[in-house]
């Protein structure tokens, strides 16, 4: 269980930046691209409030093909913070019910049935969901500097605000 303790500790605190965020999407600009390869706001938003549920269907299956990747659903009606929250608690149950066993049981990610990489479970928690979600935090970051929106403190002051 320390994996678990050590892995719930730490998205729970990441969580609260994440929201913090995620709260701050400008709900007119979610069709915003910074550039014509970029996502729109609105989807990269939906995509970071839906990683926790991708993960928690990972785990629970053991296995992912690439070629079965879809977009993250969007609505008309976004509440972006309301979907990471419970995207997060089930995520937090799901890893926390885990004993260290159950992480280190293997996974395997496909692409067209193929096998791209064979790991461990928390390897994929760690990198799927924590790094993964790390690194669309900060590209939303950016997007919301783009458009001038003050940016929560995150690790310390931001430009805009002091913890």
């Amino acid at each position: 269980m320390a994996l678990a303790r050590s892995l719930v500790a730490e998205l729970e605190q990441e969580g609260k930046s994440t929201v913090r965020m995620l709260a701050r999407v400008p709900l007119d600009h979610l069709d915003w691209v910074p550039h014509p390869k970029s996502m729109s706001l609105g989807r990269l938003a939906w995509h970071l409030a839906s990683i926790p549920a991708t993960a928690v269907r990972l785990v629970g299956v053991g296995r992912f093909d690439l070629a079965d990747a879809r977009p993250p659903q969007t609505t008309n009606a976004p509440d972006f913070v309301a979907a990471y929250e419970r995207n997060l608690a089930e995520v937090v149950a799901s890893i926390g019910a885990m004993d260290d066993d159950a992480l280190r049981e293997p996974f395997t990610l496909l692409r067209g049935g193929t096998v791209v990489i064979e790991t461990r479970k928390v390897v994929i928690i760690r990198t799927v969901l924590m790094n993964h979600s790390y690194h669309h935090r900060g590209q939303l970051s950016v997007y919301l500097r783009l458009l001038d929106v003050p940016l929560p403190a995150t690790y310390g002051t931001s430009a805009d605000e002091t913890m």
